[in-house]
């Protein structure tokens, strides 16, 4: 049976906790920060955990890292 493959665009975007949950990064920090207010950019520092739904996909993308 050959490997499954990992989706590259998966592997650099997210990453997995010890007990299995998703970390990622907030959005919509790249650029025009001007217009996003300061509450915005308060709550979106460091990173987040997934939900579920969105970690059962994310989890398909990279076979190797449950």
């Amino acid at each position: 049976m050959p490997k499954m493959k990992t989706k590259s665009s998966a592997k650099k975007r997210f990453s997995m906790t010890a007990t299995g949950r998703v970390k990622a990064g907030h959005a919509g920090k790249r650029h025009g920060m001007i217009k996003r207010s300061n509450d915005f950019i308060r709550d979106a520092r460091g990173s987040k955990l997934l939900s579920k739904p969105d970690e059962r996909i994310v989890k398909l993308y990279m076979p190797y890292d449950r």
